[in-house]
């Protein structure tokens, strides 16, 4: 290689340039210079550039295609393979493993239970494998060297950053991945079916059209929608599914407050759809009874939604989702564990502090003539976190 003129050139430890080995000079090449080195010559003089001693640099197999090579790379190809397998079982049960909740006891329900428990496995292992495959690659094929670096501070530049992949290519080069056909596919083979398995859990709910029912569709009506004009009423719950407790107006205490689930009397005889309906996701409601003399603020549209002091609000935080579990009475502040969101019950459930961005929705509640209270209807707006199609603030 010709050296470069010397106005293209600078004295080792110049601003301009890195600190070269020893007293030499080192001549920094030109462009068209740097394209037609070979990736040896570019990484020697990177290691110049960079202050890169070489003390030993040896192939692990001097030799190609000995037992002991093969060996290793079946190891490696091994990982890689579980990986492929893991990342495919994960795919399958993702997609085809029953998912949807069914009763403890009852016929499928030892497979929702080991559902999570599979997805995640499967996932586990699949990306577990391919860093194990990772780490054997490199310890098992990749050449065994030892160097010496000095520390530079400041961004590398052009020079540096070229230098440096060549040194890449030449481990990849000097570690024969070139022909090592097993390793190659199985290690495609890992990374493609690992990066489908990533997309299916980020994507997959997209596949299904949550708006194929049209108004009906499950992100704009809840389990206290009213089939035909059957009456829904508030219930208890007291951790027995097939036991029924409904909420007369006056089991709440002023300043209290109570989680309630929707009721047909239609559901009664059937255990599985009483359960169902308590495992909802947006069938959890906080009623709650303020005390006497409050100062009430009544959201537009809204004003009759109350029965007298009581109010039932979502529980379904809308911010993420979390169940706003916590009520201070001194305060009138519904709490969002979650967050810290928290949102004022006097003032229609008002966010007044943290992340959400709009109120609870209300349920319409009244009382029948036992006494009982029930939904007068459906909330008039979507439960919990916001979404692009939401219709209503």
């Amino acid at each position: 290689m010709s050296a470069p003129p010397e106005s293209e050139s600078h004295r080792a430890g110049s601003p301009s340039g890195p600190q070269g080995h020893g007293s030499d000079e080192l001549r920094i090449p030109s462009e068209a210079e740097l394209a037609e080195m070979s990736t040896e010559d570019l990484v020697r003089l990177g290691n110049r550039i960079d202050d890169v001693e070489v003390i030993s640099d040896r192939p692990r197999f001097p030799v190609p295609g000995t037992r002991a090579e093969k060996r290793a790379e079946r190891q490696v190809a091994g990982w890689f393979i579980l990986a492929a397998i893991a990342g495919l079982m994960f795919i399958v049960a993702f997609i085809a493993w029953p998912h949807e909740w069914v009763p403890p006891g009852t016929d499928g329900a030892t497979a929702y239970v080991l559902y999570t428990p599979i997805i995640g496995s499967t996932l586990g292992v699949s990306i577990l494998a391919v860093g194990m495959g990772v780490i054997a690659y490199s310890k098992k094929l990749l050449p065994e060297d030892l160097t010496i670096q000095q520390r530079h501070d400041g961004r590398s530049g052009e020079l540096e950053r070229r230098t440096a992949a060549a040194r890449l290519v030449q481990t990849g080069q000097q570690s024969g991945i070139a022909r090592r056909k097993l390793i190659v596919r199985s290690m495609g083979a890992a990374g493609g079916i690992l990066g489908a398995g990533v997309a299916v859990a980020a994507f997959g709910g997209l596949v299904k059209n949550p708006w194929k029912e049209g108004d009906e569709s499950p992100l704009l009506v809840t389990e206290w929608r009213s089939d035909d004009g059957e009456r829904v009423y508030l219930r208890k719950m007291d951790g027995v599914g097939e036991d029924v407790v409904l909420v007369r107006a006056g089991d709440l205490q002023p300043g209290s407050m109570e989680t309630v689930y929707p009721f047909k009397e239609s559901d009664r005889s059937d255990p599985e759809k009483l359960a169902e309906t308590v495992r909802s996701a947006d069938s959890p409601v906080m009623l709650l009874r303020l005390r006497a003399n409050v100062s009430v603020i009544k959201r537009a549209g809204q004003e009759d939604f109350n029965y007298g002091s009581l109010f039932a609000y979502s529980k379904i935080c809308t911010h993420m989702g979390c169940p706003t579990s916590l009520y201070e009475d001194q305060t009138m502040r519904i709490l969002c564990p979650c967050h810290q969101s928290q949102f004022q019950a006097n003032e229609y459930a008002r966010p007044v502090f943290g992340p959400a961005a709009r109120p609870l929705a209300q349920l319409p509640i009244a009382v029948d003539d036992q006494g009982y209270l029930y939904a007068r209807s459906d909330f008039i707006e979507p439960v919990g976190p916001g979404f692009w199609e939401r219709r209503s603030s």
